[in-house]
């Protein structure tokens, strides 16, 4: 998902090539998630910014904007694969596009598309593949977009509102909570932008362990923590997101090997990485740096906190049987909701899979002891076997019914549950 240092970096562009510009064309598609949920439609959006000119654009957290000659201002957020394209820059951040490589326009999963009046044209387009993303229009003063929602819900944003988020406001919002400290950091209502990479980034130069408790760290801790946020925050804007720019002991520069083979499972220095659930979300630690001084949501995985260890740990979850997975879920930043909602559509599905595998386990087992070969005059065995399986609610329904069918056989009937030759 683009974070705080992302964003920055299509404001930086919309300003090179949009602002001071006339939108002479725009083009939309209707789309129900990206401009529906928002209370926007395509048409609407098309009709809102055709013929204006983009005076400017602005920035708070994963929020971006443009202001336009005259209300509504589109105010946009990228979700989880969201992207905005200017032909011919490179806005791209994590694939530089190869020179040579023939640019398709407009790009795939475009919503919208603009054109500028005059020479040279700009174009530009949105896209998202998963539909997380969100366009809507504010119709406000340029000056009152951050008073209106969802900016006013949204807490400060660390290179912007500096004069804001200081340590003693760090200091006494944390004082107030009782989560743990990179969930509080994800969450958007208290501090814009910081998504899972900056975050894992802050919480290693603070030298702080993610799962500690907001409210039990000291107050030098927490003075270490406002200090690492602001440095990495406006490092990471300074360079655009541009991370061939990142300083080489930045955490970021090794993380991204968990699951690949013969990935590294150290810093170059030799110490270990290891891999958590916190907040919902995979945080990369350094156990020998990040070290807990206090009472932590769950201990990290492994004796040795081995990256191997928690690998298997996390397979071992897939069945719905990891206790703790549900209640790190509660604690799932609001800004991420739509991307846990899609976790979440594929959820009961798993479980009713794993539900299902249980279920089927139990029958197999109950029909392994009524497979055990009956003697005359010995009908009652296969009940008693039941009897035994009996904490079971799927076995206990199936004894119920094979005693009603014993029943009837008492009668003169047939049994049609007769064993002959172990076999029913």
């Amino acid at each position: 998902m683009p974070e705080i240092a992302e964003v920055a970096r299509i404001v930086h562009h919309l300003k090179k090539s949009l602002v001071g510009r006339t939108l002479s064309v725009v083009k939309a598609q209707d789309d129900a998630s990206v401009f529906g949920k928002v209370g926007t439609s395509a048409t609407e959006f098309q009709k809102s910014l055709s013929g204006k000119k983009v005076l400017d654009a602005g920035q708070q957290g994963k929020y971006f904007w443009m202001i336009m000659s005259s209300p509504p201002h589109p105010v946009f957020h990228f979700g989880m694969t969201g992207w905005f394209h200017i032909r011919g820059e490179p806005t791209v951040h994590y694939r530089p596009k190869d020179i040579d490589e023939d640019e398709v326009w407009p790009p795939k999963f475009w919503k919208f598309s603009l054109e500028t009046e005059g020479e040279p044209k700009v174009e530009a387009a949105f896209t998202d593949a998963r539909r997380f993303a969100r366009v809507r229009l504010v119709d406000c003063a340029a000056e009152d977009i951050r008073k209106t929602t969802p900016l006013k819900e949204n807490g400060p944003d660390p290179v912007i509102d500096k004069e804001v988020l200081t340590e003693e406001w760090l200091l006494q919002k944390m004082k107030k909570r009782h989560v743990p400290v990179k969930a509080f950091m994800l969450d958007q209502a208290n501090i814009s932008g910081i998504g899972n990479w900056v975050g894992d980034e802050i919480m290693y130069h603070a030298k702080l362990h993610p799962e500690q408790y907001t409210d039990t760290f000291s107050a030098n801790q927490v003075k270490q923590l406002h200090t690492s946020m602001l440095y990495v925050c406006q490092t990471a804007v300074d360079h655009l997101a541009d991370s061939s720019k990142f300083p080489e002991d930045w955490l970021f520069k090794h993380r991204w090997g968990k699951g690949k083979k013969d990935a590294a499972t150290t810093l170059p220095n030799g110490a270990k990485l290891t891999f958590i659930t916190v907040g919902g979300r995979t945080s990369c630690v350094v156990p020998s740096v990040q070290k807990k001084t206090g009472p932590v949501a769950a201990d990290v995985n492994g004796e040795d906190d081995d990256l191997d260890n928690d690998a298997n740990v996390g397979k071992g979850k897939k069945g719905g049987k990891g206790k703790g997975t549900s209640a790190k879920r509660k604690t799932v930043p609001k800004e991420d909701e739509d991307e846990d909602a899609h976790d979440q559509s594929v959820s009961p599905a798993k479980k009713k899979r794993a539900s299902a595998s249980k279920t089927k386990g139990v029958k197999v087992e109950t029909e392994a002891v009524e497979a055990v070969p009956a003697k005359k005059g010995r009908a009652k065995k296969p009940k008693m076997a039941e009897e035994e399986t009996s904490d079971s609610p799927l076995v206990s329904s199936k004894a119920s019914k094979k005693m009603k069918i014993e029943d009837e056989g008492q009668n003169g009937r047939r049994r049609s549950g007769r064993f002959t030759n172990a076999k029913v």
